[in-house]
């Protein structure tokens, strides 16, 4: 089975692990109320797929799954979570959803942060209800690029003497900036599922780093459900 991994920003990913179904999966999970079922995609069978999502007939878009497993900063995974803490309620209903994520109280696998580069720091929005507005200048990016590249340094230079001390993993990470800290987990979702995340993830009002690696996930999505996928997102 294909396993295709796409690269984002300098050390992140999004890796298609594992899926279930294609297209064909929410006609027949549909027409199986009329003890029906399809062998090959057509016109009529888009049309049906389009009809369950314009519709909100849902149920049968939960039946096929896919599994990444993503790397990315911490500020990241924690929006991402949402969809899993949120997903039993309210908008977008779904109960197949799972995470699981490396923990450093195990590992001491070495620590990778995001730092902006000068030009990628943002400026404050004018409206406040968006994340961020432009970019500032790269002069003043330099200084806090900078900046930040110190304080990780000191940071990890705090954490390997800790261990070098015998000070457990599951405190000694304490010295690791938190936010920008890159870590790694598999999430499991439902096309359903997917298709929300990237409603909302892909909007221009995300912040720009969950929406860089939403736009893998959609790369990786589509692939495998191009004709369910596009209905989704559409209705």
């Amino acid at each position: 089975m294909e396993k295709r991994k796409i690269a984002v920003a300098e050390h992140g990913y999004v890796l298609l692990k594992d899926w279930m179904g294609d297209d064909l999966s929410p006609v027949n999970d549909a027409k199986v109320s009329f003890d029906k079922e399809s062998s090959q995609l057509g016109d009529r069978e888009k049309r049906l797929i389009t009809y369950l999502a314009d519709h909100q007939h849902t149920s049968p878009f939960r039946h096929s799954v896919l599994k990444f497993e993503v790397y990315a900063p911490l500020m990241v995974a924690r929006q991402w979570w949402k969809h899993v803490i949120g997903s039993e309620h309210g908008e977008g209903y779904d109960r197949l959803t799972a995470w699981n994520e490396s923990s450093r109280r195990y590992i001491t696998e070495e620590p990778m942060f995001l730092i902006p580069g000068v030009d990628e720091w943002r400026s404050v929005p004018e409206n406040r209800k968006q994340g961020s507005g432009g970019n500032l200048a790269p002069s003043l990016g330099e200084k806090y690029t900078e900046a930040l590249q110190k304080h990780v340094q000191e940071s990890l230079r705090l954490y390997q003497q800790a261990l070098e001390d015998q000070v457990c993993p599951e405190q000694a990470r304490l010295f690791l900036p938190a936010y920008g800290l890159y870590v790694r987990w598999v999430w499991t979702g439902s096309l359903q599922a997917v298709a929300h995340f990237l409603k909302l993830r892909l909007d221009h009002a995300a912040q720009k780093e969950i929406r860089d690696f939403a736009a893998a996930v959609e790369t990786l999505a589509r692939e495998k459900f191009p004709v369910a996928l596009e209905a989704l997102l559409k209705a």
